[in-house]
């Protein structure tokens, strides 16, 4: 792996179109019918939580977190974490998710949830969530449901549906 010189800065109005490209490229037009971007589009990101990963100028990837109710638990769900293909490989993922999770155990959140793959996200300490205890409004794999506490004792209120919230 070739690690490059990233510069992370907080998601900015001018990123906007980029980022969008950058999802239409990593994901297709399938994601308007994924659960957690149906969540999603129902509220917006945390502006404080949203950060892009440039290089020599280049969107390199970005990550959004945004507030969700998981029974009492106030949540974020994260995502998309997307990388340009120019820089997969090249840390631009892992200093995004690091950042993200590091600014949210600030902010008065119990958990971040995603729908992703463990194999990825478990270095970052994220666990799957046990068959039954969260459930999302649609369709979606139970193994790829995964959850990173960021307050253990709240992190226990985390059961039921999930919510947009705020």
């Amino acid at each position: 792996m070739c690690q490059l010189d990233f510069t992370l800065e907080r998601e900015l109005p001018l990123h906007v179109s980029a980022i969008e490209q950058l999802h239409r490229d990593a994901f297709g037009p399938g994601r308007f019918a994924r659960t957690a971007f149906r969540v999603r589009e129902a509220v917006e990101p945390v502006a404080s939580l949203s950060f892009v990963a440039t290089s020599h100028g280049h969107l390199a990837g970005s990550v959004r977190l945004s507030p969700i109710r998981i029974g009492g638990c106030r949540a974020l769900l994260l995502g998309p974490l997307a990388v340009n293909p120019d820089f997969k490989n090249k840390g631009a993922g892992k200093l995004l998710m690091e950042r993200a999770i590091h600014d949210a155990k600030d902010l008065d959140y119990c958990a971040i949830l995603l729908v992703g793959d463990y194999d990825y996200y478990a270095r970052f300490g994220f666990e799957r969530v046990p068959m039954g205890v969260i459930e999302m409004p649609g369709p979606v794999d139970p193994l790829r449901l995964l959850l990173l506490p960021l307050d253990d004792e709240a992190a226990g209120q985390c059961k039921g549906m999930v919510k947009p919230g705020v």
